[in-house]
């Protein structure tokens, strides 16, 4: 991007003059020290009321060569790789709303029925094919969907839905995200394991391209294709204005079976055994905590007193230190139950059951201010990474995600020297990439990203690059 032009004293001035026109009184504002991204301050920021006002406000910023970040809830306006520069900060506040469908009624694609709108057409008017079945569902039977404008809270969403006694299969940690954020960072939490990710759910899009052309992608596989390319973009590759996802009846029995745990070996011996014995979980994950170590010995007398069936349903009394495993179970009241049954005969007497999820269940194990990683990795090889870490930084570090696929997160300490984050990064990555694994930085403090790689190596970098020169070329 060229160095902004008509953006002196008097130039900004007519920036937040005509963002003003735009947006509304209220809504269009110079920066203030909250709007930022990961330390690159913003200029202007703007808010507006709908996709034409949005479209207006790209427009602007070709027509003055300044850049654009999208902002919805700001939960993880920090990750990834900071722009150059940041001139707009376009927040998608009033882009929210939702369109549902009542029970029974097959919904329709994006566009449908709006004047001029073309389901299924590529951002240069290349025509889709017609769209294949989802997993699950045969050809002919209805599908519920939502659209949902994209700065519109994930929270709301659901709360809404389940008053209809539906969901979105979408449960991203981040507190307050919203609908385009979850997509634009490709976020997912405990429910991937089963339904995948949100973009996974995605049966179209609407996202305005960079010299603000509306384009709807969906409703065939070269139009999912195409939406899907916004997912995990970061806003680098458009602004989302909606998206359409397919809803599912809410399960009529949900519970959760906890294991503690101490080792990532451990861990490993019961995922697999999980996966072996076909219990189809809506959800496997782990939570190792930083303390979390080896196993203490008990004698055989408190082993016999476990197993007693005086204890039967009891809560087990594991130590503070140890991590846990927690799979829950997804369906009809009988078949969880004997689902559930099945599982405790696997996981033994220490294993419990509830209702409700584990108060650590759907977050993130690091904080505001730490490196926070991703570790990617076929599950045979979980543990072989954790142990890599613990190796790497000298000492455990909380851990927590998916063990079921093999997808967690960790958190290093914001105040470890950058150049220690660097040689651990180093260390885990060259371990990693021998078992087809990666370790990405999603956030870290200044000072770290400056020092480190947050990537690591990308084999689709090429790719990637030329889907930003081919959408985005300025």
């Amino acid at each position: 991007m060229v160095p902004a032009r008509s953006t002196g004293s008097s130039g900004a001035l007519d920036i937040a003059r005509r963002l003003t026109e735009i947006c509304g009184p209220r809504f269009a504002r110079f920066a203030g020290a909250a709007d930022e991204v990961a330390g690159r301050p913003a200029r202007w920021v703007a808010v507006p009321g709908g996709a034409h006002a949005a479209a207006q406000v790209l427009r602007l910023a070709a027509e003055h060569d300044l850049t654009v970040v999208p902002r919805g809830a700001g939960t993880k306006i920090d990750w990834g790789a900071p722009p150059e520069r940041v001139d707009i900060m376009l927040d998608t506040g009033r882009l929210a709303g939702i369109v549902a469908q009542p029970p029974g009624i097959v919904a329709q694609p994006p566009g449908h029925g709006r004047p001029g709108a073309s389901t299924g057409t590529s951002a240069r008017g290349g025509q889709a094919g017609a769209e294949a079945p989802p997993r699950g569902r045969s050809a002919g039977a209805p599908l519920r969907m939502v659209e949902v404008g994209a700065g519109t809270p994930l929270r709301a969403v659901q709360a809404t839905l389940e008053r209809a006694g539906q969901r979105l299969a979408v449960d991203a940690p981040s507190p307050g995200a919203t609908i385009g954020g979850v997509l634009a960072a490709d976020e997912a939490g405990p429910l991937r394991h089963r339904h995948g990710s949100a973009c996974d759910q995605l049966v179209g899009l609407r996202y305005l391209a960079a010299d603000g052309e509306l384009t709807e992608a969906g409703g065939g596989a070269a139009g999912l294709a195409q939406a899907r390319l916004l997912c995990g973009s970061e806003g680098a590759l458009g602004v989302l204005v909606s998206a359409t996802l397919r809803v599912q009846a809410l399960p009529a029995s949900r519970v959760w079976v906890t294991r503690p745990v101490w080792t990532p070996l451990e861990v490993h011996d019961l995922v697999r055994a999980v996966l072996a014995a076909r219990l189809e979980p809506a959800a496997v994950e782990l939570d190792l905590p930083a303390g979390a170590g080896s196993r203490p010995k008990r004698d055989r007398r408190a082993e016999a007193m476990a197993r007693h069936p005086s204890m039967t349903g009891r809560q087990s009394t594991a130590p503070a230190a140890a991590g846990s495993l927690v799979v829950l179970l997804e369906g009809g009241p009988a078949e969880v139950a004997e689902r559930t049954d099945r599982l405790l005969s696997l996981f033994g007497s220490r294993s419990t059951v509830t209702r409700s999820a584990p108060p650590w269940w759907r977050s993130y194990p690091f904080a505001p201010g730490d490196t926070a990683l991703r570790l990617e990795v076929p599950i045979a090889h979980l543990h072989a990474a954790v142990y890599a870490l613990r190796d790497a930084a000298g000492a455990p570090v909380p851990v927590r995600g998916s063990a079921g696929l093999g997808l967690v997160h960790a958190a290093l300490p914001g105040t470890m020297p950058p150049d220690r984050v660097a040689a651990i990064l180093v260390a885990v990555r060259s371990v990693l990439l021998a078992r087809q694994g990666r370790c990405l930085v999603l956030a870290a403090p200044p000072p770290v990203r400056r020092a480190v790689d947050l990537w690591g190596e990308l084999t689709n970098l090429s790719h990637l690059r030329a889907v930003k020169q081919h959408l985005d070329p300025t």
